[in-house]
């Protein structure tokens, strides 16, 4: 059988409320919402026994959204009710343990999203850093407001490594 090419789809992101959240990344991103919110219970609703083959027994029970960026890049926000409330973590960039160390948006000026970004109550975790002078290609690192990493890449991620 042959390999067929696959496309990134999306990034699952929990936050302590869902709606300030998507909010934060509508207006902060320019991201739309395509679905959402969605509540599921842990029942025998169809999303209910998906939900409970994915999470196993305990969830009690969460919301979700969808959210897309101009290029299609799928955000998946979720708040958890159980089995503790949804909180954040202390240290969300703990890159040395295995999982997703951060996800990352593109954006002309990374200094100005930077910027912006702050100003939306998130954290600017690095200094803005030039990873070829001759291209100019710059990133940074930072958060939003509920510890979820966030590099910010003046280029496209093929045109630096591609």
């Amino acid at each position: 059988m042959p390999l067929l090419p696959s496309a990134f789809s999306h990034v699952g992101a929990t936050v302590p409320e869902l709606e300030p959240a998507i909010a934060w990344y509508v207006e902060t991103f320019g991201m739309y919402l395509l679905a959402g919110p969605i509540s599921v219970a842990e029942d025998d609703s169809p999303l209910g026994i998906a939900a409970t083959a994915i999470y196993g027994k305990g969830f009690s029970g969460f919301q979700f959204a969808h959210l897309a960026g101009t290029d299609g890049m799928g955000l998946e926000l979720f708040h958890f009710d159980g089995p503790e409330k949804t909180s954040r973590r202390e240290n969300n960039f703990e890159f040395w343990l295995t999982g997703i160390n951060h996800f990352s948006f593109t954006t002309p000026d990374v200094a100005a999203m930077a910027e912006r970004l702050v100003e939306a109550g998130g954290k600017q975790n690095s200094d803005i850093l030039t990873l070829n002078v001759e291209k100019g290609f710059q990133i940074v690192y930072c958060e939003d407001p509920w510890g979820t990493v966030i590099e910010l890449c003046s280029h496209p991620y093929t045109q630096l490594w591609g």
